[in-house]
């Protein structure tokens, strides 16, 4: 990315989702809490017994993520006095970002295990690597990037609609 001066980065650290985002995740035990069940787990229970977490932290944990809209919490139909905790929409939008942190530690993490794999459920060929891409599927580096101001934006698509000029052509 282009250097910027400590105005920019200010503003951009200010106005930047990020912060928001690790907020509602909080720390490993929700991102651990999110795996299970995006592998179906749904009870306390099956958290509790399958990640090895403390009875008060998966509490305050899976209270945080249903607070922040990422689970729902649900009576369990086959047990009234159940509760199940399902992905919500919000939640499921959060799989790219799981799977591209695990990419990341099997690749960068000394003795990580990279077992299991994951795969295509229709041809059964692993899933390839996370990657951030432009809008024409172009993959894109940390150096292809820059931080623009929203309302910059919009005003350059609105003068590539008007000109017919691609966006940034001076």
């Amino acid at each position: 990315m282009a250097m910027r001066s400590a105005d920019q980065i200010k503003r951009i650290v200010i106005q930047c989702s990020l912060p928001a985002a690790l907020e509602a995740m909080g720390e490993r035990w929700s991102f651990m809490i999110l795996r299970a069940t995006f592998n179906g787990l749904s009870h306390f229970e099956q958290f509790q017994t399958t990640l090895g977490i403390a009875r008060n932290i998966l509490a305050n944990r899976l209270g945080r993520l249903v607070e922040h809209g990422i689970l729902e919490r649900r009576d369990c139909p086959e047990d009234r006095r159940k509760v199940e905790y399902r992905l919500t929409p919000k939640g499921e939008a959060l799989l790219p970002t799981l799977i591209a942190l695990r990419q990341w530690g099997e690749k960068w993490e000394a003795g990580v295990p990279n077992n299991p794999v994951l795969v295509d459920a229709r041809d059964g060929k692993p899933v390839a690597d996370v990657i951030v891409r432009a809008e024409d599927g172009r993959p894109l580096g940390l150096h292809d990037l820059r931080w623009v101001d929203r309302a910059d934006l919009e005003r350059a698509e609105a003068r590539c609609i008007y000109t017919g000029e691609p966006i940034g052509a001076k």
